[in-house]
């Protein structure tokens, strides 16, 4: 259990939350981007997103869409640039807010990091400011991270640790929103949803 315990003996909830998809718009960003970028070439609009690897559906579209997919998210200001998820900012403060709760931000930078892990600390000052800097992961392995909850809108996250300390709840985003999850696993439709209910239930269950 990820728990920890304060001075008064109370156990505290430690919750992970994804950057791209859960508090920042990766991909309504991408497709404005990409359709800015290249206006005569296909694109997948976002209600017909399947999957979370973006450019594999690219590429079905015609092989080399996959390297211009690539180009939009691997260029300057990109990450910098984009908009949060609706609620999302108000939500983080919240929790932050809360007694008994670690909140932090665990994300996973491109393979090509030149701009997009600074870009990533930037987007956290610019929105939480820069105390948060202080509360964010950047690793390519999401399992070896010690936590209770992990909010993610990636549906199979796998790593190392074949069984992670935290419950994968599912951040619904447009290339998700069509997979049934079996029971247990659970679902947080958007930042409009009920997730204080989510928290709870963990903290509850510790």
């Amino acid at each position: 259990m990820a728990v920890n315990i304060t001075k008064q003996g109370t156990r505290r909830l430690r919750v992970l939350l994804d950057m791209d998809g859960v508090l920042s718009d990766f991909e309504g960003g991408f497709l404005r981007s990409y359709r800015a970028k290249y206006p005569g070439e296909p694109y997948v609009p976002l209600a017909d997103r399947r999957g979370f690897a973006l450019t594999e559906q690219y590429s079905k579209l015609r092989p080399d869409l996959e390297e211009k997919a690539e180009s939009i998210y691997e260029a300057p200001d990109f990450f910098l640039k984009l908009d949060p998820i609706p609620g999302a900012i108000a939500a983080v403060k919240e929790m932050v807010s809360m007694k008994d709760i670690d909140i932090f931000i665990c994300t996973s930078p491109l393979n090509k990091y030149s701009h997009c892990v600074k870009e990533k600390y930037m987007w956290v000052e610019k929105h939480l400011g820069s105390q948060f800097i202080e509360r964010l992961i950047l690793t390519k392995d999401k399992t070896v991270i010690t936590a209770d909850l992990l909010i993610d809108d990636k549906d199979n996250i796998e790593g190392v640790e074949p069984n992670p300390s935290w419950e994968h709840i599912l951040f619904t985003s447009c290339h998700n929103q069509h997979i049934a999850l079996p029971p247990p696993r659970r679902r947080l439709q958007s930042w409009a949803d009920d997730w204080k209910a989510v928290l709870n239930s963990k903290h509850c269950s510790t």
